[in-house]
This record gives C-alpha cells, sequence and structure tokens, in this order.
C-alpha cells in the first residue's frame, strides 16, 4: 500500500529536504500541541510519521510499518491516561466512586472547552458528583475536586512524555533501526 502511494506522480516531484522540512515542522508542532490543549499534539506526530513515509517512499524513510503500530499505542496510552487522571486523582485524594465518576465526565465534557476546561471540567465534575450523589459536605467535595486537578495535571504531564517518546520512536526507527 505505501509503495502505491508513494509511486503517485504527485509525489515524484518532492525532495528529500522539503520531506524532512515537513517532517520537522509536523513533529515541533506534535510536541507543541502536547503543551497547549488547542492542539491534538499526539496525532500531528503521527500525521508527521506517516507523511515522513509517504514523500519518501519505503526506503527513502527509513521507518518500518510496526513503527506506526508503536506510535498509535504510545498515542493511545498517553491519551488514555490522560482522561482517566482526573478520576485517578479524585480517588487518591479520598473521593468516592462518585467524585472519580464526576471527575471522568468533567474532563470528557472539559474538552469541548478548551483550554480551561481541561482542569475546569474535572474539578466541577468531581464537585458536583461529591454534592449531588454522595452527599458529601462542601468541604470533601472540594477536596475531592482538588484531586481531580492534580490528576488531570499528573496526566498532562504524561501527555507530555508520551509525545517525546513518539517523537524519539521516530527518530530512532529512522535513523538506527531502519
Amino acid at each position: 500500500m505505501w509503495d502505491a502511494i508513494s509511486g503517485w506522480d504527485y509525489w515524484n516531484g518532492v525532495g528529500a529536504g522539503v520531506a524532512w522540512v515537513v517532517t520537522i515542522c509536523l513533529m515541533v508542532a506534535g510536541l507543541v500541541g502536547c503543551v497547549l490543549p488547542v492542539l491534538p499534539g499526539h496525532l500531528i506526530i503521527l500525521i508527521g510519521a506517516v507523511a515522513h513515509r509517504v514523500m519518501l517512499g519505503r526506503e527513502g524513510s527509513g521507518l518500518e510499518w510496526w513503527s506506526f503500530l508503536v506510535l498509535v499505542l504510545l498515542l493511545a496510552a498517553s491519551q488514555a491516561f490522560e482522561i482517566a487522571s482526573g478520576a485517578a486523582g479524585t480517588r487518591w485524594f479520598g473521593g468516592t466512586r462518585w467524585g472519580a465518576v464526576g471527575a471522568f465526565a468533567g474532563s470528557i465534557v472539559g474538552i469541548f472547552f478548551l483550554p480551561f476546561g481541561l482542569l475546569l471540567g474535572p474539578l466541577i465534575g468531581a464537585f458536583a458528583a461529591e454534592m449531588l450523589f454522595a452527599k458529601k459536605k462542601p468541604t470533601f467535595a472540594a477536596s475531592s475536586g482538588v484531586g481531580s486537578v492534580v490528576g488531570t495535571l499528573a496526566g498532562m504531564a504524561v501527555k507530555i512524555v508520551g509525545g517525546v517518546l513518539m517523537v524519539l520512536w521516530f527518530v530512532v526507527d529512522v535513523f538506527w533501526i531502519g
């Protein structure tokens, strides 16, 4: 499939230098996206790797097919950890299951209210769930909400590490494995 795509006449005019400029720009934009919640950082890094392979072909890119599997697994693991981290932080700070469910739901709703929704969503979700469903006092609910924020920040740190690992894997595969 890769050979068929890279064999298109359209790609014949793309030189290695242009391909590397596009790849490096996408990798840097992806790393920035791992820090800034407005950009889908991991997805941009994956797109950069795919674009590199398409523009340079199988032999020219140095990327093996299984590298894309590794990149997709890193992407999925970091995204899953980031979403679940708010709920884990709630439980770590002594919140109930209701608080964890509220933090999880708040993190999903918060995605639609970037950038502040990423922190406020789990906080509000955990607090509201503790108050409404677990019937806890405001101080306990606030502690649960703070735990969701701490967990979300830890998830963001893991997201950055995941993005760096994706770029490092790309570099290792292109220059040392492939």
